[in-house]
């Protein structure tokens, strides 16, 4: 890969070119070469790949019974069901483990078992089983509890479960401890070494899927809806079998049969729309999220698990209140966090940032250590201080994997959890100054300067001649856009400006540009400071997605802007 360091200290990673694939590709599947070569920056080299990549079916779904304790998981639930026991769903408070937990229990409420869950509260229960998971699951008389989207860590509690004649079935996808693999009845997480599965990365509610196709024996495509869902928001890699998922269940989102997911999307604004991960990943997710995070998830299950309109309208309009109410929330907490890294972080030092504060709300932390991670491309770590255990959340960037970062810094810490690039902590208040300094001689270890670069991946350097309406629809194939499968994004050099540029709302930038024969219409979302810079360059190079504007009644193709580098 070429790469080119811009002034603005980006670095644009322009893809090598392959003439070959793109020859044979547009020669056998009869697409243009610009696709053939977005393609093969994908990592697709093979014909067979190219057409089972463009042509998703669900008969690419993996059979669910490959895990190896499925069908030890499945006999465990038909046990329940014959001798008439009752079963506990337990769940997390997430978007993935929201849709996770209803889908499971509605397939078994379907099949006649006798069904209750419990979500933990975020604030005072936190991330997975806790310590009071025996005597309740004691006090509500279960004899099989479920997780979804949890569970792998949780040891302790589920040798006492056990131990209480209580099975325990894990389906979960985080990666497991140094302690493996827990001792439950069945453990369902493809990330386990000995899971039998081919497909690695999907989401919790896709574990949990895979188990309701295997109890109902069917494939159960209509469900996809919310499985789509969870799998989106959880922003899990877009590729294999999550990308099945996420394309079926973006066509069945607009006419979804679930009352409290279509009010949603009404209010949203977005119900007769063309469903894109971004609506997902932006509109309905983070609404999903606010309960969880400002009061309780049992809001956003009641309303995704609603059979009632009127019902479903009660419970939108509380999702609406939550999400105003962490927006505020969650713009404050970041100016204050970024008021102590200017005041406090010295960047030669700390190629991760750590920062701690008393009164963060927890239930924002996550997005605001996301927003940090992105603003200074550097890993996040975002605590809220008390007296006791304090909670935190991390966030990471390329080349730093979380998850094994805090294996290895694990004496500073009560707990963690999480993946390659999120993470949740529990750290003693006064352990957290020698963990900044644990975590950061790691990441000196680690970390070029170049890895703390923010880059760009550019798919292809290309004049705008190569562009047109019936590419950039071609395009539209690469589809679902999301991690391990981002938006094309190319770069043309040398263009100017034409006419004057429009300042919009939201700090939106909308301006024409020219390479003296083609004229195209250009927007950037955040980038009205770059206006009089547009205005007074005699020329420069654009970084943007082609995009097909059809919000108007005559579709008009539009380059939607990533970077401008001036000349």
């Amino acid at each position: 890969m070429c790469s080119l360091i811009m002034p603005s200290h980006k670095i644009l990673k322009v893809a090598p070119v392959n003439i070959h694939l793109q020859n044979a590709f547009n020669k056998e599947l009869g697409i243009s070469k610009v696709l053939a070569q977005v393609l093969v920056n994908r990592g697709i080299n093979n014909i067979k790949e190219a057409q089972d990549f463009l042509n998703v079916k669900l008969e690419h779904l993996i059979d669910p019974y490959t895990f190896t304790d499925m069908h030890k998981a499945v006999g465990l639930i038909k046990k329940a069901k014959d001798n008439k026991e009752r079963v506990m769903v337990f769940g997390d408070y997430d978007v993935d483990g929201i849709t996770a937990l209803a889908l499971l229990k509605e397939t078994l409420l379907k099949a006649g078992l006798e069904v209750t869950h419990h979500l933990p509260h975020r604030i005072k229960e936190g991330y997975g089983l806790n310590k009071d998971i025996l005597n309740l699951a004691k006090a509500k008389n279960v004899k099989l509890l479920i997780t979804v989207d949890c569970g792998t860590g949780n040891h302790k509690e589920i040798n006492e479960l056990r131990r209480n004649n209580i099975e325990v079935i894990v389906t979960d996808h985080h990666e497991p401890s140094a302690a493996g693999s827990p001792a439950a009845s069945a453990v369902i997480n493809p990330k386990l070494k000995h899971a039998g599965y081919k497909f690695r990365d999907l989401a919790g509610v896709g574990v949990a899927y895979k188990l309701c196709q295997a109890f109902s024996n069917s494939s159960l495509e209509e469900e996809l809806d919310m499985v789509s869902l969870g799998t989106i928001a959880d922003s899990v890699p877009l590729v294999g079998e999550n990308r099945v998922i996420a394309r079926e269940g973006l066509k069945r989102l607009p006419k979804t049969r679930r009352e409290g997911l279509r009010v949603l999307i009404e209010n949203a604004g977005i119900l007769n729309k063309k469903f894109t991960s971004t609506f997902v990943s932006f509109i309905l997710g983070p609404r999903i999220n606010a309960c969880g995070r400002m009061d309780t998830a049992e809001i956003s299950l009641n309303l995704l698990m609603s059979d009632s309109k009127e019902k479903a309208q009660e419970l939108a309009k509380i999702v609406e209140q939550h999400n105003r109410q962490r927006q505020k929330i969650e713009s404050r907490i970041l100016q204050e966090a970024e008021d102590l890294i200017n005041r406090d972080i010295n960047f030669k030092e700390h190629k991760v940032i750590v920062i701690a504060k008393e009164d963060w709300h927890q239930g924002v932390l996550g997005i605001v250590a996301s927003k940090i991670a992105d603003r200074f491309y550097r890993p996040a770590i975002v605590i809220s201080l008390n007296d006791d255990l304090c909670k935190g959340s991390a966030r990471s960037i390329k080349n730093f994997h979380l998850f094994n970062a805090l294996l290895e810094c694990k004496e500073h810490l009560s707990s963690f959890g999480g993946h390659s690039h999120a993470a949740g902590i529990l750290i003693a208040k006064d352990s957290i100054d020698e963990f900044r300094k644990s975590i950061n001689k790691l990441a000196h270890e680690k970390l070029t300067i170049e890895d703390l670069l923010p880059g760009l991946d550019i798919d292809m350097e290309m004049p705008l001649a190569d562009l047109n309406q019936e590419v950039v629809a071609e395009l539209e194939g690469v589809e679902p856009f999301g991690n391990g499968n981002p938006e094309p994004v190319f770069f043309t050099r040398n263009l100017k400006l034409k006419g004057e540029p429009q300042g919009l709302s939201r700090e939106t930038l909308k301006f024409w540009v020219t390479d003296g024969k083609n004229t195209l219409q250009a927007i950037g979302f955040g980038m009205s400071g770059f206006k009089q810079s547009l205005e007074s360059a005699s020329s420069f190079d654009l970084v943007y997605s082609p995009k097909i504007d059809d919000w108007r009644d005559e579709p008009s193709l539009v380059l939607e802007i990533r970077d401008i580098f001036f000349k």
